[in-house]
């Protein structure tokens, strides 16, 4: 256990649902503490605070700013929609808050550019709130596929998230407003799974990129369902995805390389909250007469002490903690991590808007 003099002190800027989640995680996580909550009005921080049983010396605030403005916050966690980023990423870095920021991360790759140039500016550490990369499943993941003798060279990928709320989801939700979320499934379900791909792929950005036609769009404009493609034209590799907020549930991955193939079926959220599993074959072939496989798939489970939001909220503190205490330069793989993701994302969006053309990186 960390001592209390060392533990990172968070403020919770925004309190959508997300925000327990994470309220929680930063209570399990060793390294850090939550300190402030603020909301619109000092009764929703209020509402959140009893709804999540937060303990009684959270300070709780009826404006952001009043946060920001709160000297022993060490850093921010902002689930707040997508065009508010910008105003409040600018303004927490200018009041010296490291921020942990929820995706997507921006409307466009200009705007990200112009928060990530003030974290860096500042010396602030910067992460966008993508909690699977966090979990050590992914990182068993990442060992294998780096096995050149089971994997070889990545191929073709194929990821899915998607599902289907009722319908005061598709009417009401912050994620269907263009004022408020513009990207719709696009930004909220499509960014887990570019993130997939481009994690995959290293986060070497593909050479094209191009929707697929079937986008669907509520009366607002908004992106509820869309597929698109990707091309390396050196290693030769095709990516493909699918988003919606129309279809079953799916969190799914598929990498097949040269030698092996890798699916996992809960990337996102898995199963459970201790342990995570995913399947992978490698040197397959068919038998005589093909009437069957000479190798069955391997399932490997990998078990956590901490949810996967937890290791985040864990790993960013170290990061901030090395910055704050120790004179270490923030991580910046993080935030390349989030460009990278929000460039294909943009292209996506750019073939849409022009008639599923492809899109040159």
């Amino acid at each position: 256990m960390a001592d209390k003099q060392d533990l990172i002190r968070f403020g919770i800027m925004g309190c959508a649902e997300i925000a327990s989640k994470v309220s929680r995680a930063i209570l399990l996580s060793p390294n850090a503490t939550l300190v402030a909550v603020a909301s619109r009005s000092i009764d929703k921080a209020r509402q959140f605070a009893d709804r999540n049983k937060l303990p009684e010396n959270v300070r709780l605030y009826g404006s952001y700013g009043e946060l920001l403005d709160d000297l022993s916050v060490d850093a921010v966690y902002m689930p707040l929609p997508t065009t508010l980023h910008l105003k409040w990423a600018v303004m927490a870095a200018q009041k010296g808050k490291h921020l942990l920021l929820e995706k997507p991360t921006a409307l466009d790759v200009k705007v990200l550019d112009e928060m990530l140039d003030s974290f860096q500016r500042n010396g602030l550490q910067f992460m966008d709130g993508s909690m699977w990369y966090h979990h050590p499943r992914t990182a068993k993941m990442q060992e294998l596929l780096s096995n050149s003798h089971l994997f070889g060279r990545v191929k073709a990928i194929h990821s899915s998230s998607s599902y289907h709320p009722p319908p005061h989801f598709l009417e009401n939700d912050v994620r269907v407003k263009p004022e408020l979320d513009a990207l719709g499934a696009l930004g909220d379900a499509g960014w887990y799974c570019i993130g997939a791909i481009l994690w995959s792929m290293n986060q070497k950005l593909p050479t094209t990129v191009t929707a697929l036609p079937n986008t669907i769009r509520n009366s607002a404009g908004v992106i509820l369902t869309c597929s698109a493609s990707m091309l390396w034209d050196e290693e030769e590799t095709v990516a493909t995805f699918f988003c919606s907020f129309l279809a079953h549930e799916t969190m799914s991955l598929a990498v097949c390389a040269s030698n092996g193939t890798l699916n996992v079926d809960d990337f996102i959220i898995p199963y459970e909250e201790t342990a995570a599993g995913f399947s992978y074959t490698s040197g397959a072939m068919f038998v005589d007469l093909h009437i069957g496989w000479n190798v069955k798939p391997q399932h490997v489970r990998v078990e956590t002490k901490l949810p996967q939001e937890a290791v985040m909220i864990q790993e960013f503190s170290g990061l901030v903690k090395g910055v704050k205490y120790l004179g270490a330069r923030p991580d910046t793989r993080w935030a390349e991590t989030s460009r990278c993701t929000q460039l294909v994302m943009d292209a996506v969006r750019n073939s849409i808007d022009d008639g599923y053309k492809a899109i040159k990186m």
